[in-house]
């Protein structure tokens, strides 16, 4: 055997420049039934694509995702545009898809870019023309189909969450011919009956199933309405002008129903949580007055005249217990100072003296008579005794040597 041999790596490296080199494969839309679509948790989306001839792998990476205007699922036909690459470690080519659109619908696609251009500069989209969704409703509107998926679903959450709110269904025709014009026929039956908001929409589809929602008519109806509209076309993916339009876009009709309808149980939660505050607050205001009440009719009590005329006379009495307690104190101080003075006196007395045979003698002029020189021999005198006394003349004066 002769001739060079190459390595798996080398050949597999040789056909990926191969496919670089080819231009054509650069950018290439190829299109096909969708096979074996499977969307990763990473956001990367792996599928199929086949014809009767044959197939070939694909992937979009998540990062290329805004290429996708709706949902692939298995059984769609599309158009996907991309590139042709070898994967140089399996040695197998796919295609890297940037951008995948239904098959057959690239004129809608042009037109809907063209009316959603023309309407975003007309204002149809600005924000300040959005009305608000009523927090609380007692009548919801819903124009959609009267079989299907979407009319349940709104049924059944609008029922589990309120079911004291009233649904008023228009039974529109939301696909094919005249669809747009029953559509919009139904925003304007709605809109006179005073619904308190709108639900228009239906369930997911082909681009040709939701075109009805991409009409001129229908945009200008919801703009024109005075009634906050909900729009819920198709799935989560799925764009319409109306989206744009609308006063709320929700991604499904379910969706819509939970921004619609307010959740009867979480109001009676929230008024119980309300009211609890407010017994716990009033229980602490009547607590605090209590106590301010108390402090007041304290404070009351002591500057009242009452009180301080009680505490006029404590003091008063006290003072005059005081007052008496000195008084007693002093007037026992003084009955011993006169028992003792008495009691000198009683000493001192003439009585006692005179008691004693002693006698109290006067001369002239009432002069007491106290030495032998104060009276001459023949002077008259006065003599006092204790039981009286008599005048006598002096016979002879003699003093002691």
């Amino acid at each position: 055997m002769t001739g060079n041999v190459y390595s798996v790596g080398q050949v597999n490296y040789y056909i990926k420049n191969m496919f670089a080199q080819d231009f054509l494969l650069h950018r290439i839309a190829i299109k096909g039934e969708v096979s074996n679509c499977k969307y990763h948790s990473s956001g990367h989306i792996y599928f199929t694509l086949k014809d009767e001839k044959g197939a070939i792998g694909a992937v979009m990476f998540a990062g290329s995702r805004s290429g996708l205007s709706f949902r692939m699922k298995d059984g769609d036909r599309v158009v996907a545009t991309g590139s042709v690459e070898v994967y140089e470690r399996d040695g197998k080519y796919q295609l890297y898809a940037r951008e995948i659109r239904l098959d057959g619908a690239g004129d809608l696609y042009l037109r809907f870019e063209a009316l959603k251009h023309e309407l975003e500069e007309m204002g149809m989209f600005a924000q300040e023309y959005k009305l608000p969704i009523p927090r609380f409703i007692r009548t919801l509107g819903v124009v959609t189909a009267p079989t299907g998926a979407a009319v349940r679903d709104i049924q059944n959450i609008a029922g589990r969450r309120n079911p004291y709110v009233q649904l008023i269904l228009y039974p529109a025709q939301v696909q094919g011919e005249g669809a747009a014009q029953s559509i919009a026929e139904g925003i304007r039956t709605l809109e006179k009956l005073g619904v308190d908001a709108m639900i228009v929409g239906r369930g997911g589809g082909s681009i040709e199933d939701l075109w009805a929602f991409n009409e001129e008519e229908v945009a200008r109806a919801i703009f024109d309405c005075t009634v906050p509209v909900i729009s819920a076309v198709g799935h989560e993916t799925d764009w319409t002008i109306a989206d744009f339009v609308a006063d709320l876009r929700a991604p499904t009709p379910s969706a819509a129903a939970e921004l619609a309808v307010f959740s009867y149980e979480a109001v009676e939660q929230l008024l119980f949580e309300k009211q609890e505050r407010l017994r716990r607050l009033l229980e602490q205001k009547c607590r605090l007055a209590r106590e301010r009440l108390s402090h007041m009719q304290t404070r009351l009590h002591y500057l009242s005249p009452q009180y301080r005329l009680n505490e006029n006379r404590r003091r008063l009495m006290e003072q005059e217990e005081a007052l008496a307690r000195a008084m007693e104190s002093l007037i026992s101080k003084k009955r011993q100072r006169l028992g003792l003075l008495a009691e000198r006196l009683d000493g001192n007395s003439p009585a006692k003296k005179l008691s004693q045979g002693y006698a109290y003698i006067e001369g002239k002029g009432h002069k007491p008579v106290k030495r032998a020189e104060d009276v001459r021999a023949g002077a008259e005198i006065r003599v006092h005794l204790l039981d009286g006394g008599f005048r006598a003349s002096v016979l002879e004066v003699w003093e002691h040597e």
